[in-house]
């Protein structure tokens, strides 16, 4: 190898080893495997099913699972995409498994679940990207839970609207797609996604369905300016997006991207005012926060009431409500 590649790699390397040191105590994570957690691990295994929880290696497996609340990756665990800042494996992915929707609902019912998220690696490889898939996942859970609110974070699709359209149908809870990042360093961080398609995203799909909440994620600490941050969420705020997530990036690998900076717990809080103070209906913001974290609390009826929080009659009746306004607006 190149000598001034080397070194650089070096330099790299003891950097990584500094931070990996020096790491702020409130990025520590008490490791507690318990009953829930153990529980819902044979679930997954036992049906064959993908978590962005491990794929992703998040912080917060132990504290959700031991919740019972988990993030399912559908359509594999390969990844089309290399973004710089994932741990997911990327490649070739495998076919795709139409019965994997059926197998999600189960593990649903398994799980006793009232809140669920489903999420997927990119899969470019596919003409609808992975869409007819959501949307099969989202009925399948509905037909087995019907009171189970259901999130769904989706790629891109590369910019095709009909396959997005195919996941808006199904009508999910949340629809979420993050845009990782701000404007400047999004081609540098997101492998083949692009800030402004994104945007376009967010904003057809509050076209398509303005009674479904939106949602995206902004991970800090690969290089953004405070200012930066601010203008992502009036961007944000400018296509409607009804709830926002921040957290603090984390270098999943030596060969991922260096953490630039580590927020503080104060600097979270003073973002989710900022947030708060834009419109934002629910803004979670921390150290420790993904996209799926605390998802199950951020179901939002269009009056703020949290749709966990509504006895099932209550639920089922508003569900209905919202049903009948869809097909009456699509007959106009």
């Amino acid at each position: 190898m190149n000598p001034k590649l080397l070194e650089k790699q070096r330099l790299k390397e003891a950097a990584i080893r500094e931070q990996a040191k020096n790491r702020p105590d409130w990025l520590k994570v008490q490791i507690r495997t318990g009953p829930n957690f153990k529980d819902l691990k044979n679930i997954m295994r036992g049906r064959s099913l993908h978590t962005v929880c491990e794929e992703a290696r998040c912080p917060n497996i132990y504290e959700c699972w031991e919740h019972r609340t988990a993030t399912f990756m559908i359509l594999g665990d390969v990844c089309t995409r290399a973004c710089r800042f994932c741990a997911v494996t990327s490649g070739r992915p495998s076919h795709v498994d139409l019965l994997e929707p059926k197998r999600v609902a189960d593990a649903v019912v398994a799980m006793g679940l009232q809140h669920v998220v489903v999420t997927s690696v990119a899969r470019d490889d596919l003409e609808d990207g992975g869409a007819s898939v959501f949307a099969a996942t989202i009925r399948a859970i509905r037909e087995r839970v019907p009171n189970c609110g259901v999130e769904v974070l989706i790629p891109d699709f590369q910019g095709n609207w009909d396959a997005l359209r195919v996941v808006m149908d199904a009508s999910p809870d949340i629809l979420n797609h993050n845009v990782e990042t701000v404007r400047r360093l999004s081609d540098r961080v997101r492998s083949k996604a692009k800030y402004d398609r994104s945007l376009e995203l967010l904003r057809r799909a509050k076209e398509m369905r303005p009674d479904i909440r939106t949602k995206s994620s902004i991970m800090v600490g690969v290089g953004e300016t405070f200012e930066e941050i601010l203008e992502t969420m009036d961007d944000l705020r400018a296509v409607q997006v009804d709830i926002l997530t921040i957290g603090q990036y984390l270098q999943p690998t030596k060969q991922h991207l260096m953490v630039e900076k580590f927020y503080t717990p104060t600097e979270f809080l003073r973002l989710r005012g900022e947030g708060l103070k834009r419109g934002f209906a629910h803004v979670e913001s921390g150290p420790l926060v993904r996209s799926s974290y605390h998802a199950h609390e951020q179901v939002l009826r269009a009056d703020g009431v949290p749709l966990q929080a509504l006895a099932p009659e209550e639920r089922a009746r508003h569900l209905a409500e919202a049903q009948d306004e869809r097909v009456q607006e699509g007959t106009r």
